[in-house]
């Protein structure tokens, strides 16, 4: 990323997080960007995520680790990540009207961590996200063996984690992700 980028996200992750206040409570931006700077392979990520429509946003802080925590806060599921099936095993397994990716392997080319089903639900009390789209999560190994993918979206006020097959796709579902830095 060159100089004039770096700024420029910094530029937008601070007013994002200047915006948004209630999303981490006692945290300073300008711990956040220390953090940041000593970290370009994170910008990078932090970058692609926001490229792709992310949003991203402080949510905590780990204590133990000393990492600041980001999550996609899009209301909507990032639109430079939909219309991917889960991973590339149910990739793979698609004979026909293969999407062109899938969450796994994007996230994983983004230095990012898919969602698990408690950091959504951790994410939909800092707002309301997903109420027209849906977000791949992050799916525990016991569901993908036998073939299946699990995820989220928000309707009629309540958030709501679903099943389906890995290998499915479609045009409004795509993945959020997380960043530790």
């Amino acid at each position: 990323m060159k100089a004039k980028e770096r700024d420029a996200l910094l530029a937008i992750l601070k007013a994002r997080f200047e915006e948004n206040m209630n999303r981490h409570k006692g945290l300073a931006w300008d711990k956040v960007q220390v953090r940041l700077e000593a970290n370009p392979k994170k910008l990078d990520s932090l970058y692609e995520m926001e490229q792709t429509g992310g949003e991203p946003d402080v949510v905590s802080y780990d204590k133990k680790t000393g990492e600041y925590i980001f999550y996609d806060c899009a209301a909507e599921t990032p639109k430079g990540r939909r219309s991917v099936c889960y991973d590339r095993e149910a990739l793979d397994s698609r004979k026909e009207h293969k999407p062109a990716n899938n969450a796994i392997d994007m996230a994983t080319a983004m230095g990012i961590e898919i969602l698990t089903e408690e950091q959504y639900r951790e994410l939909q009390q800092l707002g309301t996200f997903d109420t027209k789209t849906s977000s791949w999560l992050k799916v525990p190994p016991e569901i993908r063996k036998l073939g299946g993918a699990i995820f989220g979206d928000s309707r009629y006020g309540r958030v709501f984690v679903y099943h389906n097959g890995a290998q499915s796709y479609y045009s409004s579902r795509g993945f959020r992700g997380l960043l530790r830095v």
